[in-house]
């Protein structure tokens, strides 16, 4: 595969764009910090830019429960997140006649014996999150429980998954910041509630083969947006199985783009650069893709990210050191606009707001009323 840096995807004869951002404090919204993302002119890039734009006219609301991630401070503190899924348990059952979560999240026994060593109690994840997918069901068989469960109910469900996986992220990278503090891994997800999305087309897919895994400070790319898992994903999970038709069944490629994306904020794993492991990995990956009969150089098989532009670091933060970015961000954690080409959107609440929860149910209802009459 060619692997080419961030000024090398700006490929000439299109038009780029600035993104703003602007972040503030959770726990002082008059403290605000902005940074500034520069599109990359390729055909996926204006594609991007032109569903986001479209994005921020709809006024669909920002899914600010799962946005932040790998954060080792950050003032969600494990405390506050096992206090908020104690909370949703406790709504799940109460709320549900004839079924019960028998968990007890508390700071203590969401950490394995050792977690400066083992991280996460990965036994008490996995069943907290089994209850999830048992409540949720799937987007094509969407539980009974989910379908008849009231409003709170439902965002309580919905929590169940998006904290998990925020807790879980939260004590992995805290483990991180104690053992390999260069490489830890913090990003922003910034996804809505039910974005549009487009066919992605063989123009765009062709990025696949200049980027394929790699990942840089501030790098853009685009949101996985649709269900089930990767190649990758299967390869890295699943310990590298023999693609059986059982195994391929449950792979989807990516078929869609949208104007959502994602934000690296760890510094750079990059092939054939400082990251061994990360050569070994793909090198590794690459063998077992070709020893199972798959077309490494296919674009349709979606190997890699879609990079869609790059924070302009120097100019937000007057820094490009990793460390001193993250001390910024991680005082303001919180997505309060975003503004391209004069088209901007105000994202004006917050999980420190009182009445959060239900602003969140009341974005979130016609999701949930549409569900009921599917059931």
């Amino acid at each position: 595969m060619i692997y080419l840096q961030p000024d090398q995807m700006f490929l000439g004869g299109g038009v780029e764009s600035n993104v703003r951002i602007v972040l503030r404090n959770p726990l002082n919204h008059a403290d605000q910090l902005d940074y500034v993302i520069q599109s990359f002119d390729h055909e996926l890039g204006q594609d991007w830019i032109s569903a986001l734009e479209k994005l921020l006219k709809s006024a669909k609301p920002l899914e600010k429960n799962y946005c932040f991630l790998g954060f080792p401070q950050t003032a969600r503190t494990v405390e506050y997140l096992c206090n908020e899924i104690t909370n949703h348990i406790t709504t799940v059952n109460n709320g549900l006649d004839g079924y019960h979560i028998d968990l007890v999240i508390t700071p203590d026994t969401v950490l394995a014996t050792d977690w400066a060593e083992n991280g996460p109690n990965h036994i008490l994840f996995n069943e907290l999150h089994n209850h999830f997918e048992i409540l949720q069901g799937t987007v094509s068989n969407i539980s009974n429980w989910y379908k008849h469960a009231d409003y709170e109910v439902k965002y309580a469900i919905r929590q169940l998954n998006n904290i998990c996986h925020e807790l879980e992220s939260l004590i992995l990278s805290r483990r991180k910041a104690v053992t390999a503090p260069n490489w830890v891994r913090p990003s922003q997800i910034t996804t809505w509630i039910t974005a549009d999305r487009y066919p992605l087309t063989d123009e765009h897919r062709q990025l696949f083969k200049s980027n394929g895994y790699d990942r840089v400070l501030g790098g853009v790319y685009m949101h996985w947006t649709q269900i089930g898992k990767t190649l990758f994903e299967v390869f890295r999970d699943e310990h590298a199985p023999v693609l059986t038709n059982t195994v391929c069944d449950a792979i989807t490629h990516l078929k869609y783009y949208s104007g959502e994306f994602d934000v690296e904020w760890g510094n750079d794993i990059v092939y054939n650069s400082v990251c061994p492991w990360h050569d070994k990995e793909q090198d590794h990956f690459r063998n077992w893709l070709q020893n199972n009969g798959q077309d490494i150089t296919d674009v349709s098989l979606s190997l890699g990210y879609l990079p869609l532009g790059q924070v302009q670091l120097q100019q937000s933060f007057g820094t490009t050191d990793s460390q001193a970015i993250w001390n910024m961000l991680s005082a303001h954690l919180d997505i309060y606009k975003i503004e391209v080409n004069g088209i901007n959107q105000t994202f004006d609440y917050c999980w420190t707001d009182s009445d959060y929860k239900q602003q969140q149910i009341a974005k979130l209802k016609p999701g949930y009323d549409y569900q009921r009459r599917m059931g």
